[in-house]
Order: C-alpha cells, then sequence, then structure tokens
C-alpha cells in the first residue's frame, strides 16, 4: 500500500547570494609595501574581479565585510599617522574603495580601533553604507561615541521566485567584535567604551532584529571558528554564535583562515563538505582580499514567511593553484577602478616606506626567529629598552634590572611560505621598520617577580611540540600557535627543555603536573630569584591579556603606560644610531636544552636556505627537503 511522504513538498523558491569579505587591513594593491614588489596573492583590487564575476551569474545579493579593514599595512599606516583624514585630503581609501564597490554593510574589527575613536569616526564619515557592531557601547545607555555605528541595519531585496511571482525580503545584518578591543586596545578605550559578551548581546539583538521586520538575519562574527559552547567573553565564538536560534548565517573571520576548508576537519559543529557550523550556512573568506566568501541561499516562501530551504557555501580564491605543479599559479586580474581609488595614496605610501632612516651592518631576517634568537627580536628589543630606561629614570623602578620582550611578527605559518622578515645589509628605510613591528602597539612596561618571568617564558614556549628522546624528525613547531605570541625576554639567558610537557595551554591554562621547560634561566649569570622583581619593557596588547599570558591574569603591573607606539620608539631608535646594544649577539639569551640523539624538523622559507650562516653555533641544523605548501624543511640536530 502505498504511503505518503510525511515530508511537504517545498513552497515556492528563490536564490539569494550573500558575499562577504573579511581582514582586508588596508591591502587595495596586490603589492607588499615591505619588500617593495607586487604581491599576486593579495589585494581587495581582485577581489573585486571575484565580486563582478559572482553578481554577474545572476540573482539578487548582498556584498558584506567582516571587519579588520582600516589597519593593517603601511598605507593604513601612512593615512592614519601621515597624511590624516583633515578637510581637503580625501576619503579613507579603504573606505572609498568600498564605495566603488558597493558595499551593502560593513561590521568593525577589532583592529578598526588601534588609531583611536576619534579616527575611526573620521574614516566612517565618507562610508556610503551602514556600519554595524552591537557589542559596543557608550560608558553611558544614552551616550553614543561612535554615532555612525549601528547595532544592526536592515537590507531590502526582490526575490523571484519559481512560481514566477516576486516578493521582498528583508535582511539583517549585525555584527559583533571580540570583547578583548578593551584590553588590546585599553589607552584608547578606556573609560570611552565597553565591550559586552557577543554570545549575550546576540541572544538580546536577533529578537529586536525580528521584531523590525528582518526575515533572515546574519551575523557579522568578526571571531574565529571554535567551539559550540564557550566561556563569557569567548575571543573565538563563531560556532557557539551559529547555535543560536534566529541566525541564518554566519561570516567569520579574525583568524586569518579559510572556511569551508580542510582546516576545520573533525572540529565540534563544522561541517566542511556542507559549509556549515551548528547546521547553518557559513563562509571565512581568508584575510589581505585573499578570497571572496560565497553563500547561496535557496529561500522557500509559505505562508508569507522567508524560510532557508537549502544552501551552498565556499571560498572563491583570488588565485587559483595549477596542477601538476602547485608552484604555478594563476591569479584574477585587478580591477582598475579600486586601483584608481587608491592610486594618490599608494604613490605616496611608496615615498612614505622608501625613506632611509638608518643603516643595519648585517642582514635582519626572520626565517630561524622560532629556533633561535633573532636580530630582527634584538634591535626591537633594544628600542624599547632604551625608551623605557629613559622614562623610569629617576623613579622608585629605575634601580631595578630592566628586561626587554618582544616576538617575531612575520615567521611563515598561515601567511605562507614568503611571510618573512628579509632586510637586507645597508640603508634602513621606513618600510623596513614598519616590517619589523606590524602592528600599531603602544609601549609599556610591568613590575613582575622571577617566578611570573619564569611563567611568560614557560607559555611562550608552549609552541614546540613535546619531543621524545632520541627520536627522529618529529614536527617541532605547533602550527596553530601564532609566531606573534611567542615571546623572547632580553636580558636573561635560559634554556629550552623540549622533552618536558607545555606548562601552559593556548589560552593560559596550566596543565596537569608541574612541568618546567625553561631551565638554567639567569640575570647576570646567576639563577634568577622567583622572589626578585624586576621591570621588562613589552607592549599594551601582552599587558592587556592578548595571549593570555600568566603573569598578565592578576593584579594590574603596569608602572609604564607610554602613548608612543612600538615602531615610533623603534623609529627614533634607530635615528639614534645606538643600534641593537645593549643585547648584541654576544649576549646570550636562549637555547634549547641539549636531546643527544634527537633530531626535529622545523619549516620556513627556501630563502632561509641562503642564511644558515648566521646562526648560533651551537644550533646544529641542515636542508632537509620540501616542506608542505611551498615551505622548505630543515632538521636540527638537538
Amino acid at each position: 500500500m502505498f504511503s505518503p511522504d510525511p515530508t511537504p513538498l517545498p513552497g515556492p523558491l528563490a536564490q539569494l547570494r550573500i558575499m562577504a569579505t573579511s581582514d582586508l587591513h588596508v591591502h587595495l594593491f596586490p603589492y607588499d609595501y615591505y619588500t617593495d614588489q607586487p604581491d599576486d596573492t593579495v589585494g581587495l583590487a581582485r577581489t573585486a574581479t571575484l565580486i563582478a564575476q559572482a553578481r554577474a551569474e545572476g540573482g539578487a545579493s548582498v556584498l558584506l565585510d567582516n571587519g579588520d579593514f582600516l589597519q593593517g599595512n603601511p598605507m593604513g599606516d601612512y593615512v592614519a599617522q601621515g597624511r590624516g583624514l583633515t578637510l581637503g585630503q580625501g576619503p579613507h581609501p579603504m573606505i572609498a574603495a568600498m564605495n566603488v564597490l558597493g558595499y551593502d554593510a560593513v561590521a568593525l574589527g577589532n583592529h578598526e580601533f588601534n588609531f583611536g575613536l576619534d579616527f575611526l569616526d573620521q574614516a566612517l564619515a565618507a562610508a556610503q553604507f551602514p556600519v554595524v557592531c552591537a557589542n559596543i557601547a557608550g560608558m553611558s545607555p544614552d551616550e553614543s561615541v561612535l554615532p555612525r555605528v549601528a547595532p544592526f541595519t536592515l537590507l531590502s531585496r526582490d526575490l523571484t521566485l519559481s512560481d514566477g511571482s516576486t516578493h521582498p525580503i528583508r535582511i539583517g545584518v549585525f555584527g559583533l567584535v571580540p570583547p578583548q578591543i578593551m584590553q588590546w586596545d585599553k589607552c584608547h578605550l578606556d573609560g570611552r567604551l565597553t565591550a559586552r559578551d557577543m554570545i549575550d548581546v546576540a541572544t538580546r539583538t536577533i529578537p529586536e532584529m525580528r521584531a523590525a521586520g528582518a526575515d533572515l538575519i546574519v551575523a557579522l562574527a568578526h571571531s574565529g571558528i571554535g567551539k559550540p559552547v564557550v566561556r563569557p567573553m569567548t575571543e573565538n565564538a563563531a560556532t557557539a554564535l551559529a547555535a543560536l536560534p534566529g541566525i541564518d548565517a554566519v561570516i567569520a573571520g579574525h583568524c586569518h583562515l579559510v572556511f569551508p576548508s580542510d582546516h576545520y576537519l573533525g572540529h565540534d559543529g563544522v561541517d566542511v563538505a556542507a559549509g556549515t557550523l551548528m547546521g547553518k550556512p557559513a563562509v571565512m573568506p581568508g584575510f589581505w582580499g585573499s578570497h571572496l566568501g560565497v553563500i547561496d541561499l535557496t529561500m522557500e516562501r509559505r505562508h508569507g514567511e522567508w524560510r532557508v530551504h537549502a544552501s551552498h557555501s565556499e571560498a572563491r580564491p583570488i588565485v587559483e593553484q595549477q596542477r601538476p605543479a602547485p608552484a604555478i599559479r594563476k591569479p584574477v586580474f585587478s580591477t582598475a577602478s579600486i586601483l584608481n581609488a587608491a592610486a594618490r595614496d599608494h604613490a605616496a605610501t611608496l615615498t612614505y616606506v622608501r625613506r632611509a632612516i638608518g643603516v643595519t651592518d648585517r642582514n635582519l631576517n626572520t626565517y630561524f626567529a622560532q629556533v633561535a634568537p633573532s636580530d630582527c627580536a634584538r634591535i626591537v628589543a633594544a628600542a624599547q629598552h632604551a625608551h623605557v630606561a629613559t622614562c623610569l629614570h629617576g623613579t622608585p623602578h629605575a634601580s631595578l634590572p630592566l628586561l626587554s620582550a618582544t616576538a617575531p611578527f612575520k615567521a611563515g605559518g598561515r601567511g605562507g611560505p614568503t611571510y618573512y622578515t628579509d632586510i637586507p645589509q645597508g640603508d634602513l628605510a621606513l618600510r623596513h621598520l614598519a616590517d619589523l613591528y606590524l602592528f600599531p602597539n603602544t609601549i609599556r612596561a610591568v613590575r613582575v617577580t622571577g617566578a611570573m618571568v619564569a611563567d611568560w617564558l614557560e607559555h611562550s614556549a608552549g609552541i614546540f611540540r613535546q619531543i621524545t628522546p632520541r627520536s627522529s624528525d618529529s614536527m617541532l613547531v605547533d602550527p596553530a600557535f601564532p609566531c606573534y605570541n611567542f615571546d623572547t625576554l632580553f636580558g636573561l639567558s635560559y634554556h629550552i627543555d623540549l622533552s618536558v610537557p607545555a606548562r601552559f595551554t593556548m589560552s593560559g591554562l596550566r596543565t596537569p603536573g608541574d612541568h618546567r621547560r625553561i631551565t638554567q634561566l639567569r640575570l647576570n649569570g646567576q639563577p634568577l630569584d622567583p622572589d626578585a622583581e624586576v621591570i621588562v619593557a613589552t607592549n599594551n596588547y601582552r599587558t592587556g591579556g592578548g595571549g593570555d599570558f600568566p603573569p598578565f591574569a592578576g593584579a594590574n603591573r603596569v608602572v609604564l603606560d607610554s602613548p608612543d607606539t612600538s615602531r615610533d620608539i623603534l623609529v627614533r631608535h634607530v635615528l639614534s644610531g645606538r643600534g641593537a646594544s645593549p643585547f648584541d649577539q654576544g649576549n646570550p639569551v636562549w637555547r634549547f636544552a641539549p636531546l643527544p640523539g634527537t633530531s626535529v624538523l622545523f619549516d620556513s622559507s627556501s630563502r632561509a636556505l641562503g642564511h644558515l650562516a648566521q646562526l648560533p653555533a651551537h644550533l646544529a641544523i641542515d636542508p632537509a627537503g620540501d616542506g608542505a605548501d611551498g615551505f622548505a624543511r630543515f632538521r636540527i640536530h638537538l
């Protein structure tokens, strides 16, 4: 006997396309200002070509951006700190380009706050699109410190259904930013702004959007793909957001990764094949314009209401890998209108970054910055040390030992096999110093104990995997650990014992047991007393909790909170001619504790082959062939 299918046939169907970019970081031109060379792998000018192609494929669509668009390369620095946004200077080139492309809505990312609220407000003044962020507010309910930013916006489109009828749909778009902005940019935001938990705010915003008439809700979550259930004030909450009733699609970002991609295979709540988080369509469109995120929604209209019937998600790259030779790449063409919108600022940025302001007597590179003390880190540490020493002169803190903490910012990883600093011997231009210090952090100093210093270094040493003694060719570095959280504390000497488990997780939690990788920890040749106090020169990101370092989990120990950016301090240091002193190459810093009969593998750029002679004599390292994804592989004999 025939049994009818209990699932009702769908009502009339229509198509809606959501396009998204994220983490553009002022990459408009396909150009690397640090190397002063074209770069086919970046640039909104190339992403714009994909946008035009996606629009030409037909149907109703919206174009969104998920934040981090005003800061991140020398053009952004030039506009913010060089030419400014005063009357007559023209709009911010990023805003001008977004206007040309016809963005429908844009969310704020955490780096939008790096240059302060006044600059952000000035930049947004020229925007011809709504800007959204739901989880920030003024210090009081009636205060609006960013009047050009709303919690959400409603976009209208007409959809043509399969039965030939046309009906409007209202698309609600709201933005969310990691609440950690209050730590990362405290110097700009403290006392002016508050940031709230993303999940809590989304739960309250969704019904407000429905009440305002939203038929479909898209979350612009400047947040990474994390766990389905998260703690309050979690930084990476895109998966947990997708689990909320009422959200129909999620644009993720912040982590500079791509979704859908194999990177997220096996993650809880993630279906890479379907392109969904917790069953909701989602994309994460890379960074610097590398990809265009596309979500195609098949919308069903039944009883006068819209619902998502089916979806397809993809991240379209601006560079297609050619088979069978992965080294051959075919980029899409740049869109002339975007190049024209930023042409004047591009030319001015080139002039800005090419100015010689000093000289280096050696090559400065980060090819081996994760396995040996780097001269790049050394000169940054020296600049911080000199500035803090001057500022603390004559204070009660001046008598304490002064250390300096810094990390490599460009050391491969997610940035790929060309993402390294490589400054030739000779003139130092401003672009070189911008390459040494990528971020507009401000300088700070903290007063901490020897025990806190030890835990600081233990957390940094979490970048390395545990290595079994007398094993061969284990991969050394944990690729999930960001290189910018691998701090070296100059002014100390210490060993890192890789045979011991990490003392802390990446989120700063203690692991079981009383493990310690840091051994032979000495100050001026003597063991560092756990109860002794020292001053450490560092930056606002680290003291604000960036990287979840254990020493900053408790009371505020900041003794210097300078408005000067770390990069400006570096520029002044180079102009002074003081070089890398007092942390010259002869000053011991750190090394791996010997593990006889043990070897590990480490990936770097193929260009690192020409710099093996610069490494410390104790580091026994030799080429080991090709690594994955265009990297070169090296073997270290511990």
